[in-house]
């Protein structure tokens, strides 16, 4: 059984258009939902050669909750479109969604390394991402793409949440001591606060989520 990816739209666009489909989109992402029930866990990177301007998307399907590998997709191509501030996803998601059609295991929740609703049209990479698998995605990047917040405490589980135009759009969260913090954010048919508690909940001793750095590893060839 493989993954069931919605065709939402296609990629050949002018970044004016990619605006306008984005502000569409985002009426469709859903920001509530209770998660039950989670067997399988996966996270999502993508990482780029700056040389050569290749990239290679990498899926990781972890069981949970001992988060042992099950499984790893990648998918390599050239990435024709330039790195654009707020229009990351369409640089990315191709070689993402290729890389989940190969997965063979069906996730119950996805971590995607970047923001969901915590952008300046509502619709980050885990939002995009969501709407396509329709599945629950958390947006958990490593830096701040928009908004303020309150400066956090020091110590491991402190938290501050995320303004931007005086909407809620996420949290930032330390997961470890003297590290820096996460920006969660709502990817897809989850609330903000399960969304924090899943981060919380995967993490294994890192900074980053237990799927995230997997993935990030697997992305680099280094797993």
């Amino acid at each position: 059984m493989n993954v069931k990816i919605k065709k939402l739209h296609n990629w050949d666009m002018t970044p004016a258009q990619a605006i306008v489909l984005q502000r569409e989109l985002a009426q469709k992402v859903s920001a509530c939902g209770t998660i039950s029930d989670i067997h399988l866990v996966a996270g999502a990177d993508v990482w780029y050669s700056r040389t050569s301007g290749m990239g290679r998307a990498a899926v990781v399907v972890l069981s949970y909750p001992d988060m042992q590998l099950m499984e790893i997709s990648r998918s390599e191509g050239d990435c024709h479109i330039p790195y654009i501030p707020g229009l990351l996803s369409f640089r990315e998601m191709p070689l993402l969604l290729s890389a989940f059609e190969g997965l063979e295991s069906i996730p119950d929740l996805v971590f995607m390394d970047g923001q969901g609703l915590a952008h300046p049209r509502r619709l980050g990479i885990a939002s995009h991402l969501g709407l396509f698998l329709n599945k629950p995605v958390i947006g958990c990047a490593k830096s701040r793409l928009v908004g303020e917040y309150t400066a956090l405490a020091d110590a491991a589980g402190s938290h501050s949440d995320l303004y931007h135009n005086n909407q809620l759009v996420g949290r930032v969260v330390r997961t470890r001591k003297g590290v820096n913090p996460l920006f969660i954010s709502v990817g897809h048919k989850i609330c903000l606060e399960e969304a924090c508690s899943w981060v919380v909940e995967c993490c294994r001793g890192y900074r980053l989520p237990e799927p995230i750095r997997q993935a990030h590893l697997a992305a680099a060839e280094l797993i």
